[in-house]
């Protein structure tokens, strides 16, 4: 199904025909990516553990370029029926936005049992769950030949900062950083390519009154993330961007 009339004159991937998945599309990030992306152009795929609030979250919108499906990060079985509910809405799949995510609080000290907990659902969220969706989407954004995988990480896949971050947040992003790599050699020889997207404070409630996070006046807008992943859907197979990290503070290497 690979399709040339992608590519334009300048040799970027141009959006109409191209059906993007982006995850946790119903607020925060999300929501801003699938906004800046139909306004663009695309045909979206919108997964939410409830549906109806990624359609709210949307606006005003082309119902012809739009399905939203029920996707929980927690449930194998949704996203399995969220890939084939594409495929059989769309005919194939362009693009895949891994943007679901949480943060919980784990330290060495505190509760172990409270800690291994949390520390279980950030697994299962923020890994396993991009985990089975890139298994399911690649075999179809290999046949789409222009295929794009962006994994919204953070810059604590990049680094430890301090005392103040969560290390079982950190691990899991490295996690997913590790995952775009892996994805990235998986698709490559069939036009796959993948960007870690890593930024730091953006102003969603994730973070919201969270120690030792940049100050609410200097954290990015979510629409700031959406217009970086715009961009990156729009290179061509020889402009790979593996990692992108977007920092809100001065660090001496991000």
């Amino acid at each position: 199904m690979s399709d040339a009339r992608a590519l334009d004159d300048d040799d970027l991937l141009a959006p109409q025909g191209r059906v993007i998945l982006i995850s946790g599309a119903s607020r925060g990030i999300g929501a801003a990516i699938a906004r800046r992306l139909h306004a663009d152009g695309y045909t979206l795929s919108l997964g939410a553990r409830d549906p109806r609030a990624a359609t709210r979250a949307l606006g005003a919108h082309d119902p012809a370029r739009v399905m939203t499906a029920r996707f929980d990060a927690l449930d194998a079985g949704s996203t399995r029926q969220w890939i084939a509910a594409t495929i059989e809405r769309f005919g194939r799949i362009d693009g895949l936005i891994n943007n679901a995510g949480i943060l919980r609080m784990v330290r060495f000290d505190g509760d172990a049992d409270d800690g291994e907990a949390a520390m279980n659902e950030m697994w299962n969220v923020n890994v396993m769950a991009p985990f089975r969706l890139l298994r399911l989407a690649l075999p179809h954004l290999r046949e789409a030949g222009h295929g794009r995988i962006v994994n919204i990480a953070s810059t604590d896949a990049k680094r430890f900062r301090d005392s103040t971050s969560s290390i079982g947040y950190v691990i899991t992003k490295h996690a997913v950083l590790v995952l775009s790599h892996a994805a990235k050699f998986a698709g490559w020889d069939d036009g796959v390519r993948v960007t870690a997207l890593c930024p730091g404070a953006v102003e969603t409630e994730l973070i919201a009154g969270l120690a030792g996070a940049t100050p609410p006046a200097r954290r990015m807008k979510p629409s700031t993330i959406a217009h970086t992943v715009s961009f990156l859907l729009t290179l061509p197979d020889n402009a790979s961007v593996a990692e992108l990290p977007m920092n809100t503070r001065l660090e001496s290497t991000l």
